[in-house]
């Protein structure tokens, strides 16, 4: 059984494996201020609720966007769980080869999510994942990464709105039933969710053009994926695990020398 760590900018989602089966998952939110110790009680806690445990881990496997917090779940794995956790990053087998300017600049999630739609979906394919920021990421039918785009997250673009123009409240996220809005509540919700919509599909539409192939697949992950894909014209699957499969996936490839079954 081994532990997959999915570690965002918002939250820090939790995958516990057996082979290919996830068994569970849950998630936490992101606290910079946390020790890890913090973070190993809460894990340890989650673990004994569910029936398991900790002593049956015998690997981890630990995504990070926010560097800060690479050493404290580092710490929280090797104390809590008593194993060294593989980290995605320069060096690791991710089956893709990555063409960027810099491979060593692409995010963890960026790769992982990658390495989890090729793998489960095939190639040729783009992922959208809508985090604290929306990432877009391209593979090529031959599995190479080809780059991709990165805007703004739908929440961050409705807090800056209210943030920065004095008069614009804080709204919740909703998508309203059209966009000839009758207040300003429902005009910044329509704003930005059909705003949004909007971007993705322009983006993947633009992206499919620069990637000259034919039967691209459109995955989208992340909070607001649902949400998204409900009026999206490209999107053609949501799958909100797509992160922590490729998490599993790599773990296999690397540790056990295995792929995907």
């Amino acid at each position: 059984m081994f532990l997959a760590v999915d570690a965002g900018n918002t939250n820090i989602k939790i995958g516990v494996y057996e082979g290919v089966r996830l068994i569970k998952s849950w998630r936490m939110e992101t606290d910079w201020n946390k020790t890890s110790d913090e973070y190993g009680l809460a894990a340890v806690e989650f673990f004994r609720f569910l029936g398991l445990r900790p002593k049956d881990v015998d690997g981890a496997i630990l995504s990070s966007v926010v560097p800060s917090l690479n050493y404290t779940l580092e710490r929280m794995i090797k104390t809590f769980f008593e194993v060294e956790p593989l980290v995605v990053g320069p060096g690791i087998k991710t089956g893709i080869n990555i063409l960027y300017d810099s491979p060593r600049a692409v995010g963890a999630d960026r790769i992982c999510n990658a390495v989890a739609a090729y793998e489960v979906y095939g190639g040729p394919c783009i992922t959208i994942d809508f985090g604290t920021a929306t990432t877009f990421g391209a593979v090529s039918g031959k599995g190479d990464f080809m780059g991709g785009t990165i805007c703004p997250g739908i929440k961050v673009a409705l807090e800056a709105l209210h943030e920065h123009a004095a008069r614009l409240p804080k709204v919740e996220l909703i998508k309203p039933p059209g966009v000839l809005c009758k207040n300003t509540i429902s005009g910044m919700q329509a704003g930005i969710v059909y705003g949004y919509i909007g971007q993705v599909d322009y983006i993947v539409g633009r992206m499919k053009t620069e990637m000259k192939q034919d039967g691209v697949k459109v995955i989208a992950t992340g909070g607001m994926a649902k949400l998204i894909a409900s009026e999206s014209k490209v999107i053609d699957h949501v799958d909100k695990l797509l992160t922590l499969k490729g998490l599993q996936i790599l773990y296999r490839r690397n540790v056990e020398g295995g792929v995907l079954s």
